[in-house]
């Protein structure tokens, strides 16, 4: 494999070329073959500016730091790629496999046709690129675990009644609708399963994006929004203005019926994405896995409030500021719960908590996902009289079914699978090892993040036996945090602000392929970096991360993919 001072930097030249005594070794540095600078130069697109490089940083990723760096054409090759997928990790650039090197020239053009279509996307929140410098290079994202799946099951202990009505709700969760069952005339999907599937029934967004697909089934005349991509994470879309410039953040199904052999005569169009990206007004959001949401939605919320009131010094220290005080969405404040609006509980599902039951979570995904109205929301959002094929509300309770289990609605249903669903059970020694593992959860604690990913609440006196007096560990406070300009996505829900989220329970996170709200990247370390950015919570941990040695984030990050 050949390397060049134009192509590494220096630093990544010396931790790749050193001796068996550690030496810096200069005669093991050999100039480039022409054939890969050639190869590499073919795929500029015409029209473009001249060169593989000025291409990248003038038409691809304009506003990309690492872009900007004149280290030739491989360098800038892998900057295109780190820049598109949210920096993945800087050290692939310095130290490519003998693979990768080969195959740079071959998928460059998909890349960049790819790339082109998400880079507005990526545009609309530079501050996500945080700089690895003072992070390390050595620890990695040791990828999904691709042991045991260890999810999708029903809780230990269920009655027998109990397990049928679990069994039953996975039937209806993974069904597929139609428009005579009250499909659209606006959806994201046709089922709850094809958003929630990864690793198992239940989980989060898959490795092949079924919207795809779906955009052409059954004929349909959809065109697949640029921020979908085969590979790439489910998606829904909300605008953070309407078209008035008032505030919106509502989200705008990305499908209709229009075209479908089931649905003729609805002629219903697309939301204008592009015309949306292109103001820089539509964020996203993926699926949040629902392993274990029983048990999360029977944490009494003293719990949760008591737990904000430990260990305030730490918390005080670190910046993660808060307390319990309820005010205006205008001046939210951090740390604080989302508290529902009708009864003062606290919500606690969804990314800024903005739900307060699982039976809320499935009526309303029901009606926004998939255009089902139903007993919790019985109105159309699209009332196109010429696309509705069925009565409504479209899902009900059916008083004439010859059993229980047959009678209640789809959303109770869902909501039975959900809450009898299983937590995902952690691995022992995967990846990494055991000695690893637990070195890398005390770290966990000991750098802060632990404070805010609790690792454990219990529940209370739950009318579920499986689920009574439980410990839950879903590393999660389940409260309200301000992350910052970084993540934010302009969208106000209930209390929580702009720049607020819940803090995302980790329990599973061993098994998912993509990291945060928006799924902007699949590795695991990078999304631990853009927690910090300007007036973060986060910051301070995110510090204190970057100051660990590279073997102890390793065991950090191992320790994150276990659970």
């Amino acid at each position: 494999m050949w390397r060049d001072r134009r192509v590494f930097p220096r630093s990544c030249m010396r931790s790749a070329h050193r001796g068996s005594t550690g030496a810096y070794n200069r005669n093991r540095y050999t100039r480039p073959r022409r054939r890969p600078q050639l190869a590499l130069r073919a795929v500029t697109q015409p029209g473009t500016v001249r060169g593989p490089s000025r291409t990248i940083r003038a038409a691809l990723c304009r506003d990309c730091p690492l872009a900007r760096r004149r280290r030739g054409p491989l360098m800038n090759t892998h900057a295109r790629w780190l820049c598109w997928s949210s920096l993945a990790l800087l050290q692939a650039a310095c130290n490519p496999t003998e693979d990768e090197t080969s195959n740079v020239a071959a998928a460059a053009p998909a890349a960049a046709s790819e790339q082109r279509a998400q880079i507005a996307a990526v545009q609309a929140d530079r501050s996500q690129f945080v700089s690895t410098s003072a992070i390390g290079s050595g620890a990695r994202d040791p990828g999904p675990r691709g042991a045991l799946v260890g999810a999708g099951g029903p809780l230990p202990g269920l009655s027998v009644l109990e397990l049928a009505l679990f069994q039953v709700g996975r039937e209806d969760f993974i069904e597929e609708e139609s428009a005579s069952d009250g499909l659209g005339p606006t959806m994201n999907l046709d089922s709850c399963g094809g958003c929630h599937s990864q690793p198992a029934m239940g989980g989060t967004s898959p490795a092949v994006n079924p919207q795809v697909a779906f955009a052409g089934k059954l004929s349909a005349t959809n065109v697949v929004p640029p921020f979908i991509t085969l590979k790439g994470p489910v998606r829904e879309a909300r605008f953070v203005k309407g078209s008035d410039g008032q505030r919106d953040g509502g989200v705008h199904a990305l499908f209709t019926l229009a075209g479908r052999t089931d649905a003729r005569d609805c002629r219903v169009r697309q939301p204008d994405f592009a015309g949306a990206m292109a103001a820089g007004n539509v964020i996203f959001r993926i699926p949040t896995p629902l392993f274990g949401a029983g048990l999360i939605e029977l944490i009494p919320d003293g719990e949760i409030l008591a737990n904000l009131g430990r260990n305030t010094s730490t918390k005080r220290s670190l910046g993660i500021r808060g307390r319990g005080n309820i005010m205006p969405a205008a001046q939210a404040i951090s740390a604080q719960p989302n508290k529902n609006g009708n009864d003062g509980t606290l919500g606690r599902f969804g990314w800024k908590a903005q739900n307060k039951s699982l039976l809320v979570f499935s009526g309303e995904a029901y009606n926004v996902e998939m255009g089902i109205t139903n007993d919790l929301f019985p109105t159309e959002r699209d009332e196109t009289e010429a696309c509705q094929y069925t009565h409504s509300p479209n899902s009900v309770t059916h008083l004439e079914a010859a059993t229980p289990l047959e009678a209640i609605s789809s959303i109770e249903k869902f909501t039975a699978f959900m809450r009898l669903l299983a937590p995902p059970t952690p691995s022992t020694d995967q990846p990494g090892g055991s000695a690893s593992i637990a070195n890398g959860k005390t770290l966990f604690a000991n750098v802060g993040c632990a404070l805010c990913h609790v690792p454990s609440l219990r529940t209370g006196n739950a009318s579920v036996a499986a689920l009574r007096y439980k410990n839950v560990n879903l590393y999660s406070d389940l409260l309200l945090h301000d992350m910052g300009a970084g993540l934010a996505d302009g969208i106000l829900q209930g209390e929580a602000g702009a720049r607020e989220f819940r803090t995302a329970p980790l329990w599973g996170l061993g098994q998912r392929l993509f990291f945060l709200h928006d799924g902007r990247t699949s590795d695991l370390k990078q999304a631990v970096l853009a927690h910090r950015s300007d007036g973060s919570e986060a910051n301070g941990v995110v510090s204190k991360f970057g100051a660990l040695a590279d073997r102890e984030q390793q065991d950090l990050l191992n320790f994150l993919r276990s659970l």
